[in-house]
C-alpha cells in the first residue's frame, strides 16, 4: 500500500482539514531575507512584549534541576493556586497544554461524527479545526459589528448542538460582551449543551469589564471558561493554561486528557506569574498605552482600526497580502487573517513603544512605495 493509499484510509472529515499556520518565526524571516534576527520585530502571536516575570524566571531556573523527573500529572500546587485565586475546588479544574489543549480536550469529550459546535464568524480559528477533527459540523453565525451576535447564536442552536464557543474579548476582532449579555446567554443555552467561554485575553481587560464567571459555574454546570498563561503573563514558549468548570465536566476532560500535558517548568513557573499581579498589572498599562499609541499612529496614517480590548488591533490596509509582504521586507512579522474572512486585514500585536513605532513607520513605506 502506498503512502497515499494509506492516508486514504484517514477519515475524509480528517483529510480535509486546512492546517492551522502560526505566526512567522523571527528565525525563518532572517533566513528568507538575509535580515539580522535582533533587528526583526515580531507582532505577529499577540505575545507580552516584555517576556515573563522575574518571579517566573526564577521558579523555571528552580525547577530546572529536577527535569529527570516526570512532572506532576495532576498539576496539584497549580492547581491549589487556581483554586485559591478563584474560589473553586481543585477538581474543577482541569489542566491544559496552553488554553489550546483544554477547547479540544471539550470537542474530545462531548463531539461525535454528526453532532455540532456554533461559533462566530471572525472566531478564534482552533474552534472549527477542533470540531472538523472529531467529524462533528461546525456552525458558522455571522458576525455583528466584526463580533458575537449572541441572539443568533442561541436561534442556531438545534437538538444536535452539544457546544457553544465565545471568546470574549475575541481573537482576532478584539470585540468584547459586556458580562450581563454574555450570563444571560448562558443562562439561555439548554443545560445538555456546554458553553465555553474562551477568556484567554480576560487580563487585559478592565477591572470593570470582567465578567468573574467562575462564580456562575454553580448555576450552570455547562459552563466551561478557558484561560491561557501565554498572553499577559508572557509565558507563551511553555504552553500552559487551564479551564475552570463543574467537577463532573472535569472528570470527563482529565479522562481524554494527555497525562503529564504540562510540564513542571511550566507548572512551576505559572504558580510563579500567577503570585505576581503587579506584573500583570503593568503589562495591562503598557499594553492601553500601546494601543493609543497605534490609534494616534494609525489615525494619522488615514488607516482604519478597529476598537480593541485585547493585546492586538485590527488594521484594515486593503491588499493585505501585499502589506504584510512589504512589512516582511522591512523586518516587521503581523498576522494575516484571510483564513479568519478578513481578507483586507491584518492583526498586529501591541508591542513596546518603539516596536510600535517601527510597525507604524514600515507600514507608512509600505502604503508609500
Amino acid at each position: 500500500m502506498s503512502s497515499v493509499e494509506l492516508a486514504g484510509r484517514a477519515p475524509e472529515y480528517v483529510r480535509s482539514i486546512a492546517r492551522y499556520i502560526p505566526g512567522k518565526p523571527i528565525e525563518e524571516l532572517a533566513r528568507e531575507f538575509g535580515l539580522d534576527p535582533a533587528t526583526i520585530v515580531k507582532l505577529a502571536s499577540n505575545e507580552n512584549p516584555r517576556g515573563p516575570s522575574p518571579k517566573a524566571l526564577a521558579a523555571i531556573a528552580a525547577a530546572a534541576a529536577e527535569l529527570t523527573r516526570y512532572p506532576d500529572g495532576n498539576g496539584f500546587a497549580l492547581k491549589s493556586a487556581l483554586a485559591k485565586r478563584f474560589g473553586v475546588p481543585q477538581d474543577s479544574i482541569v489542566l491544559g497544554n496552553g488554553s489550546n489543549d483544554v477547547l479540544e480536550l471539550v470537542t474530545h469529550a462531548f463531539l461525535r461524527p454528526g453532532d455540532e459546535a456554533v461559533f462566530a464568524q471572525h472566531a478564534f480559528a482552533v474552534y472549527p479545526l477542533a470540531t472538523q477533527a472529531r467529524g462533528a459540523k461546525g456552525i458558522v453565525v455571522p458576525a455583528r459589528d466584526f463580533g458575537h451576535d449572541l441572539d443568533a447564536m442561541r436561534a442556531a442552536i438545534t437538538p444536535r448542538t452539544r457546544v457553544v464557543f465565545i471568546a470574549n474579548p475575541n481573537n482576532p476582532t478584539g470585540t468584547w460582551l459586556a458580562p450581563e449579555a454574555v450570563r444571560a446567554f448562558v443562562a439561555a443555552v439548554p443545560r445538555d449543551v456546554v458553553v465555553v467561554l474562551d477568556e484567554a485575553y480576560n487580563e487585559y481587560l478592565e477591572s470593570a469589564q470582567k465578567a468573574h464567571a467562575s462564580s456562575w459555574i454553580a448555576a450552570h454546570p455547562n459552563l466551561v471558561i478557558s484561560r491561557s498563561f501565554s498572553k499577559a503573563y508572557g509565558l507563551a514558549a511553555l504552553r500552559v493554561g487551564y479551564g475552570l468548570m463543574d467537577a463532573t465536566v472535569a472528570d470527563l476532560l482529565n479522562r481524554v486528557r494527555q497525562p503529564f500535558n504540562v510540564n513542571a517548568l511550566a507548572q512551576a513557573a505559572a504558580i510563579a506569574a500567577l503570585s505576581d499581579t503587579e506584573y500583570v498589572e503593568e503589562s495591562r498599562r503598557i499594553n492601553r498605552e500601546g494601543v493609543h499609541q497605534l490609534e494616534e499612529g494609525l489615525r494619522a496614517l488615514r488607516v482604519r482600526m478597529l476598537p480593541t480590548h485585547g493585546n492586538f488591533v485590527l488594521v484594515e490596509v486593503g491588499d493585505a497580502t501585499h502589506v504584510y509582504d512589504g512589512l516582511l521586507r522591512h523586518g516587521v512579522i503581523v498576522r494575516p487573517v484571510a483564513n479568519y474572512g478578513l481578507p483586507a486585514w491584518l492583526r498586529v500585536t501591541v508591542g513596546l513603544p518603539a516596536e510600535n513605532a517601527r510597525f507604524l513607520d514600515a507600514l507608512a513605506a509600505v502604503r508609500a512605495a
